[in-house]
Formats: structure tokens, C-alpha cells, sequence
């Protein structure tokens, strides 16, 4: 009987952490350049006396969606979005992080910023110097027009990585660091296009019919434990005679 609740327990905790997953989809449906999160579990064997038919559900860790979003044109020359497979480069407090946001910023330095983060280039941070305009080409390559004028001039180019699918994982503050802790070089395979935004690859009808269907998983996990009370209720009768 112990074995069969831990059974439960065990998949009502694996429900309820994937409903938790699912609720920050959906949370950030509308979020620029969001990777939608992807639940995966697998079973183990329960050890111990009883029938090796038994089961446990375990979270053993989420998977970033690689599916893409939509492209929408903004007109804004700092907007930029990638094309394809592929991710920006960002310099986060303990090393290089990767995002498919692309509102770009510039600070009172000069730096190319992502949400106050540096923007990565080929040799480091992107430092842009004054300008009349920026231009952007489709393989990162910055060009400013010199504020007295005269032809583009390039300024660095932005280091647009490649990491491996399955190396990638949601960080605390929302970018996508590796596994491994490799950190990924740029890719020449990369492509971007400017005045542009990428939408959060989620979909919302879909997260809402899988937080529905495991909303009545969670009701079958209640309703095993309530027949095991019921067992154990039945089997204590049975002794007492």
C-alpha cells in the first residue's frame, strides 16, 4: 500500500510541475523572441516487494521549444530579428547567455544593450560611435552614417551563435545558457533582419488544451489516492475481524 501511494505522489508531482510549466507559457505568449518551455518525463522502476509492472513519473528536466515565431516588421533600425535557426550573444554576470529578443538599446556609452545586458559582437561588446544612422546587414554587420556625414562606415558585427538544441536551458533571469557550459562562437550560417521583432513561439491554444488535459490528470491522481484510503480502510476491517 505504501509503494502504491509514493506511486501517486509521484505523478501528481509530475502534474503539477508541468502545469507550472505550461502556466509560464502562456504568461508570456506575447513576450519578444520568448522559447517556449517543454515539459519531459520519464518512468522509473519501484523498488521493493510488489509487481514489476509498478511505475513513478519523474520531471527530469525541461527543453527550450525551437520552434520558431513570427517576424513582425517594426521600421525601428535597432530591431533586429533572426532568421532561421540561430541565437544573439549577451554578456551576463556569470558569462555569455543567448536570446532570440532582438530590442536593441543604446546607453549614454554608446553600448549595444538587450534589456541593460551588453551586446555581443565578434571582439567583444558592441560599442557604436556617434551617428546620424545604423544600418544593420542580414549577417549582423553594424554600419553608422558619421554624424557630419560622408559614406557608412562598419563598426563590428553582431556574434550570432549556433548552440546545439539540446545543450540549451532556461536560465533564472529568463535568457538560455548550456548544459555542457560550452559557450558557443559565432556561426557565419546566421542570419538576421533588421526593423524587425520575432514573437514568442508559443501557442496559446495548445498550452490551453495541455494544461486542461493535465488538469484532469491531476483529478485521476486525487482520485488514486482516495482509493488507496479506501484499501487501506478495507484491509484494516479485515484484520480487526
Amino acid at each position: 500500500m505504501d509503494s502504491f501511494l509514493y506511486t501517486a505522489v509521484s505523478g501528481a508531482d509530475y502534474t503539477r510541475r508541468a502545469l507550472a510549466v505550461r502556466a509560464n507559457n502562456l504568461a508570456n505568449a506575447q513576450t519578444t523572441g520568448f522559447r517556449a518551455d517543454m515539459a519531459v518525463a520519464e518512468h522509473l522502476e519501484v523498488s521493493g516487494y510488489g509487481y514489476d509492472s509498478r511505475r513513478q513519473a519523474s520531471l527530469t528536466s525541461t527543453f527550450v521549444d525551437q520552434a520558431r515565431g513570427r517576424l513582425n516588421e517594426t521600421g525601428r533600425t535597432l530591431d533586429v530579428a533572426i532568421q532561421g535557426d540561430g541565437y544573439f550573444v549577451v554578456q551576463a554576470g556569470d558569462g555569455l547567455a543567448y536570446s532570440r529578443a532582438g530590442h536593441f538599446e543604446l546607453d549614454d556609452q554608446g553600448a549595444l544593450t538587450l534589456d541593460g545586458r551588453p551586446v555581443m559582437g565578434e571582439g567583444g561588446p558592441l560599442f557604436l560611435p556617434p551617428h546620424q544612422s545604423i544600418d544593420i546587414g542580414a549577417d549582423g554587420r553594424i554600419s553608422v552614417r558619421p554624424q557630419d556625414g560622408g559614406e557608412l562606415q562598419e563598426v563590428g558585427r553582431l556574434a550570432l551563435a549556433l548552440p546545439e538544441p539540446a545543450d540549451l536551458v532556461k536560465r533564472p533571469d529568463g535568457l538560455l545558457g548550456t548544459r555542457s557550459g560550452i559557450e558557443y562562437g559565432p556561426d557565419e550560417r546566421v542570419r538576421v533582419a533588421a526593423g524587425h521583432l520575432e514573437s514568442s513561439n508559443v501557442s496559446a491554444v495548445e498550452e490551453m488544451i495541455q494544461t486542461m488535459q493535465l488538469g484532469r490528470t491531476f483529478e485521476m491522481q486525487m482520485r488514486l489516492f482516495r482509493n488507496a484510503d479506501e484499501m487501506a480502510q478495507a484491509g484494516e476491517r479485515l484484520i480487526r475481524g
